[in-house]
């Protein structure tokens, strides 16, 4: 059985240490400390995607396993008159999902400084149409927590244009097991694949080929896997969210196999194969279809690579904003994991 207290405990580790895309740094140093208990030695490519190997009888590594440590932030792109930050995005969200939320602003010489996301007009008591006025990135400002007036003020503080920013991820666990917090996309799928690591380190469970393990850094930009796989590899498994709304077969208590997304059918005899693979192990399971997704496997294929590549995770709600789901699902999606690195 999965070990629930150390996946949970990871995942709150990962999900609070800030990684927006292109600055990865710290979360993969947390997760290469993770690796090194389990006596797995870790590399990294040019772009920071870390990259480690479970060991098989065989040491030639036939397939991958991917899943993303980066997640969205912000960037500055505009300190105004004012002394508030306009921003660009990292990612693509909606802005009505970091309205009023903290964030942790990331200078360029190590210097962090808090603030919030507002928008222009914030107040119902001053703005009339506070509720009502068109939401746009542009509308968005973040509000530094120090006093500043001006855009030396803010220049003093050593924050200027194109200083990363990071969303609080407000992780918290519930009493009847849901998980909620930002970035469950995808940094659940890396507690995930943490957990099932160590479970067949600690069962001494050998598969039969080596197995990559990918942690990419620039998924959530669309380049993610793009780069990094081994040429010996033949079938990337990319675990990443299950995204649940309206019209949608999956939920938050079971693990999703993609059968399609915004870029095509995943491999069938691969999905087909998870789906077995998922009742054998007694994961329960959906299949779902996600027409405006994208993962590291579409990256891989996009780049040129001769993949059979399929798709599973855990159910999250609400993707892209505060995010939930349950700890049914992360267990569900551990079973599968650990049934398919045992092959």
């Amino acid at each position: 059985m999965l070990n629930l207290e150390y996946t949970l405990e990871i995942m709150q580790k990962i999900c609070t240490t800030p990684s927006p895309t292109g600055m990865t740094t710290d979360v993969m140093k947390v997760i290469e400390a993770e690796f090194n208990k389990l006596d797995m030695e870790v590399s990294y490519n040019n772009k920071g995607g870390l990259i480690t190997y479970y060991k098989g009888k065989n040491r030639t590594a036939a397939k991958a396993i991917a899943a993303h440590a980066d997640t969205l932030g912000a960037m500055i792109k505009e300190i105004k008159g004012s002394g508030k930050l306009a921003i660009t995005t990292i990612g693509g969200y909606i802005p009505q999902s970091i309205e009023c939320e903290n964030c942790v602003i990331h200078t360029s010489e190590g210097k962090t400084y808090s603030g919030t996301f507002y928008t222009s007009k914030p107040s119902v008591h001053v703005h009339k149409d506070a509720g009502t006025h068109e939401r746009t990135i542009e509308g968005i400002e973040v509000i530094i927590d120090e006093k500043v007036f001006s855009v030396a003020d803010v220049k003093d503080l050593g924050i200027d244009v194109g200083d990363f920013i990071s969303f609080d991820s407000r992780f918290r666990i519930t009493e009847s097991g849901f998980v909620k917090t930002r970035h469950l996309d995808d940094k659940a799928s890396v507690a995930i694949i943490l957990g099932a690591c160590k479970y067949m380190k600690e069962n001494n469970i050998i598969p039969k080929n080596d197995i990559q393990i990918f942690f990419t850094s620039h998924e959530e930009v669309g380049h993610g896997a793009s780069h990094g796989i081994d040429d010996s590899v033949s079938e990337l498994l990319c675990v990443d969210m299950g995204a649940l709304g309206m019209g949608q077969n999956s939920d938050e208590y079971t693990v999703s196999i993609c059968a399609m997304d915004g870029g095509g059918p995943y491999d069938y005899e691969l999905r087909s194969r998870l789906v077995q693979l998922a009742k054998e192990a007694g994961a329960e399971y959906k299949v779902d279809i996600y027409p405006f997704y994208g993962s590291d496997g579409g990256a891989a294929l996009k780049a040129g690579r001769n993949l059979k590549v399929g798709l599973i995770g855990p159910g999250v709600y609400a993707s892209h904003s505060y995010e939930r789901t349950h700890i049914d699902s992360i267990l569900n999606t551990a079973k599968l994991l650990i049934a398919y690195m045992q092959q």
